[in-house]
């Protein structure tokens, strides 16, 4: 992995990710999301109700990624961005689930994710499609994500050879995703999406290895920002599993009351 440390400004970025050519292609503004159906078993929380967020709202340090594989000379990008935007979490690393749409993404689709964390724990969150066309699609994410930011993939030709590309803009959102990315949260990133781009290279027979390429783009953080710490995902999904069996009490009790008022009353 390759790191390199500057102080550009973010603005410079912008011709990194996709441009206002097509309204259609673009989600419609939204005011607080809403998350669709999860299977029995899936924690659907810190979706439903929350804002979107950009660098711009993040607190930490401001980090442009590129991950990239190249997959041969033989694919078209349109194919496979049409095959990743159908099967997208299919290519995540185990562990990992995304409950988005069952055919394919399209601008303005929300999906809810669990995610695999260090210790055995889950954390559980979102993102929304912003844009979608045939040869790229972006994720942004939601208040309480990791990282405040957005999530580019792309495929294209570059030298003959065709590319699969996944491309972050992202601050941590708060101290303590900002502390975990720190120690740890990086590298776990990094690793995430070179093996997402390893596993769409094997579904097309490519054997090949996924590269990282990381900038630190302004080393400043956004302390007026540190508040958002209260809509921190990972604190409220362990919350939330820690009280599972009060709450399944409290539901047993109900549910006993309920039958008991119900016989007294005949």
């Amino acid at each position: 992995m390759e790191r390199v440390d500057s102080t550009l400004e973010s603005s410079k970025r912008v011709d990194d990710f996709p441009r206002l050519s097509d309204v259609a292609n673009w989600a419609r503004p939204v005011d607080r999301l809403v998350g669709g159906a999860t299977p029995d078993g899936a924690i659907n929380l810190n979706v439903d109700g929350r804002h979107l967020t950009s660098p711009i709202q993040g607190f930490g340090r401001m980090w442009h990624k590129r991950h990239r594989i190249s997959l041969g000379a033989e694919l078209a990008p349109d194919d496979v961005i049409g095959v990743w935007k159908s099967h997208f979490g299919d290519f995540w690393p185990r562990g990992n689930y995304f409950y988005g749409p069952i055919t394919a993404l399209e601008p303005g689709d929300v999906a809810v994710l669990n995610l695999d964390m260090p210790g055995g724990t889950r954390l559980s969150t979102g993102v929304m499609v912003l844009y979608a066309d045939a040869e790229s699609f972006t994720l942004m994410t939601p208040e309480g994500h990791l990282f405040a930011g957005w999530i580019t993939f792309s495929s294209f030709v570059e030298n003959g050879i065709t590319v699969a590309q996944a491309e972050i803009l992202m601050r941590a959102s708060d101290p303590v995703f900002e502390i975990g990315m720190e120690l740890m949260g990086h590298r776990r990133e990094n690793r995430f999406w070179e093996k997402t781009l390893m596993l769409l290279a094997a579904y097309f027979g490519v054997n090949a290895t996924a590269h990282t390429e990381v900038e630190c783009i302004d080393n400043t953080y956004q302390w007026e920002r540190a508040f958002n710490v209260w809509q921190n995902s990972a604190i409220r999904t362990g919350l939330f599993q820690v009280t599972k069996p009060v709450r399944r009490g409290v539901n047993f009790a109900r549910k006993s009351l309920d039958g008991y008022w119900s016989v007294d009353a005949r």
